[in-house]
Order: C-alpha cells, then sequence, then structure tokens
C-alpha cells in the first residue's frame, strides 16, 4: 500500500528535500557557488534524489510483501536496518556517477567535515525515504486492523446477543416444555431421551459463543440434540439427514452457524406430515460443507430472512477464511460454507 499521489510524490519530493537540505545545512556553501555551478549542482542532486527515493521505495515496498503486517513489522525493520549501508553507499556513488558524467570530474571534498556532512546528507535522505514508505504502511496496517477488530468485536457482540435470545426465547422453551409435558404421560422414555437432548442444546449454547472457530463434529453434536427436538416437535414434518466425511469432522467451523441456517430453514418453510421439511447437511469438495433445504416458503412477508446469513457471511470475511456460497434453486436452497483447517489457521494468523 503506497502513500495517496505516490507518482508526484516521488518527483516532487525529492525537490523539497534538496531545498530543505540546502537551506539548513549548505546554505553558506551554495551562497558562494557561481549561478552555473549551482544549477549543476541542484541538477545532480535532484536527478540523484529521484532514482536513490525509487530505489528505497522499491526495497521496501519489496519487504512489505515478503513479510507483511503488523506481526512482521521488527522483521522487516530489521532488515532495512541492514541494507540501509547499502543504500547510502548506492546513493553516494550514484550522485559521483552522474557529476563524472556531466563535467568528467569527481566531487573533491578538501576537508573530512565536508566529507562527513556529505555522507550525513546522504542518510538523512535514506532515513527520510524508508520512513515515508514504512511510516505509511504501518499507520494503515494500524488502521485496518483497528477496523477490523472493532467490527469482529461487534460482530461477536451480536452473536452473543443472538445467542442469549435463544437462550431465553419464550417461544423456544414453551415449545420444549410443552413437547417434555406430554411425552411424560405419553413415553417416559423418549421424555427421557428429549430431556438429555434439551439439556445438551442449551449447554451448547451456552459456551459456544466464547469461540472463534469450534470443530465441526462438535457443531454437529449440537445439530443432532437440536434436530432431536424438532423431529420430537414435528414428528414426521422434517427429515434431518446429516452425510459428512469422518475426515471433516476435526476441520474449524463458526460456532452455531449451522444452527442459524437450521433454524432459518425452519422458521421461513412449511412443515407438513405429507411434504416433509429436508434438511441435508454434507460435505462436498474443496472442504467445504454443504447445508440444503427443500423450498416451500411460508406465505408470509419475510424482511428479515438473510439477518443471519449477513452476520454469518461477515464472521468469514472478518476472519479471511474464505466466503459463503448461496444458491436458489428450483426446489432447494443451498449454502456452501468453508471449512477451516488447524494449518490453514496458522498460515493467516
Amino acid at each position: 500500500m503506497t502513500p495517496l499521489n505516490d507518482t508526484r510524490l516521488r518527483l516532487l519530493g525529492p525537490v523539497g528535500l534538496y531545498v530543505f537540505v540546502s537551506v539548513f545545512f549548505r546554505l553558506e556553501l551554495y551562497l558562494d557557488l557561481a549561478l552555473r555551478q549551482l544549477l549543476t549542482n541542484a541538477f545532480i542532486a535532484i536527478t540523484a534524489g529521484i532514482f536513490c527515493w525509487n530505489l528505497a521505495r522499491w526495497v521496501v515496498l519489496r519487504l512489505q510483501r515478503q513479510h507483511p503486517g503488523l506481526d512482521n513489522t521488527r522483521q522487516r525493520l530489521m532488515r532495512l536496518l541492514a541494507v540501509f549501508p547499502l543504500l547510502v553507499i548506492i546513493a553516494w556513488l550514484i550522485r559521483h556517477v552522474i557529476r563524472f558524467l556531466i563535467s568528467g570530474t569527481f566531487e573533491p571534498y578538501t576537508t573530512p567535515v565536508e566529507l562527513s556532512r556529505n555522507i550525513g546528507i546522504q542518510l538523512f535522505y535514506q532515513f527520510i525515504y524508508i520512513a515515508i514508505y514504512e511510516g505509511w504502511y504501518i499507520m494503515q496496517q494500524w488502521q485496518r486492523e483497528t477496523i477490523e477488530a472493532n467490527t469482529l468485536e461487534k460482530v461477536s457482540l451480536q452473536r452473543q446477543l443472538t445467542s442469549l435470545q435463544h437462550q431465553v426465547n419464550p417461544h423456544f422453551l414453551f415449545n420444549s416444555l410443552n413437547s417434555l409435558s406430554s411425552l411424560i404421560n405419553e413415553s417416559p422414555d423418549q421424555a427421557d431421551a428429549f430431556l438429555d437432548e434439551l439439556t445438551a442444546v442449551f449447554r451448547y449454547l451456552l459456551t459456544a459463543s466464547d469461540h472463534e472457530l469450534v470443530p465441526l463434529r462438535d457443531e454437529l453434536a449440537f445439530i443432532r440434540s437440536f434436530g432431536h427436538l424438532l423431529q420430537t416437535r414435528y414428528a414426521n414434518g422434517i427429515e434431518l439427514e446429516i452425510a459428512v466425511k469422518p475426515p471433516d469432522e476435526s476441520l474449524l467451523i463458526p460456532p452455531l452457524a449451522l444452527h442459524v441456517l437450521v433454524e432459518n430453514a425452519v422458521r421461513y418453510n412449511k412443515i407438513l406430515p405429507d411434504k416433509p421439511l429436508r434438511i441435508r447437511i454434507a460435505s462436498v469438495a474443496d472442504q467445504r460443507l454443504s447445508v440444503a433445504n427443500t423450498l416451500q416458503r411460508k406465505n408470509l412477508r419475510v424482511d428479515t430472512v438473510r439477518a443471519g446469513l449477513t452476520d454469518l457471511a461477515s464472521r468469514y470475511q472478518l476472519l479471511n477464511q474464505g466466503e459463503l456460497q448461496i444458491e436458489e434453486q428450483a426446489d432447494w436452497f443451498v449454502v456452501s460454507l468453508p471449512l477451516v483447517s488447524e494449518n490453514r489457521l496458522t498460515e493467516v494468523a
């Protein structure tokens, strides 16, 4: 990432630096020069400055591509420190080569003080070149990470709020307790199994939102418990099919991601015994998971049908772990989610 108006900066920057150094470091010397010699010195200094500016810029940007981000700042600075003397030597040589090409002579240094002053000026130039591009890069990276951290925190808080709403949702709790009450009289064994699954659901809801990613096997265990509650309530009105490859179960997924998709399917589609709502969770290629449900929409105006999907897509975007793929077919609504491996997560981090 380069500064704004970088082309103009590369042309005008050396001129500004030359004027600054001339006024504050070499004014007495330049006042004693003839006009022609003064113009020659200015041409040499500005030409060399433009070349050295672009060389230093290339070095800094190359290191930024090789070692990107704030986490690698120390490594970049150490490499810039190592190459800094070489840049100063190259700048000193370029200045003398240009002078030789113009006048046929090298610039003499009558005293050690004059030599040290000239090298000091080159040190100053190189420091400014590097400080502009590396300083700008660090500032931009810091701003980007701050914005992403704030956005991720907002999404996390929203997810926790949504999770809390699910935990205390009176309709969900009332329906579950009503189903449990009926089972106690009709089938005590089934009631015990229902209570175990209900406990598992609430336990997962209480703990899942504390993590950015969870193993897919944990999310599937929760969905099986949640699906048991749904199938107990709707009987033959819901069919839940899970076909996930065992190796994929060790991969990671945002917590409650499957819950969002399954709950959306139940909320916005008709559930009928003679036309059951089918929900299918299956592994697909390229370490992705497909969550599909049959389309049999309710005759209701729904303005928030994609609210859960938008939140889920934002979480993936902030985690930088791939994107959701949403496809509406003739009879199916399909969402494909990326699965994250520990190795990929470490590489991105």
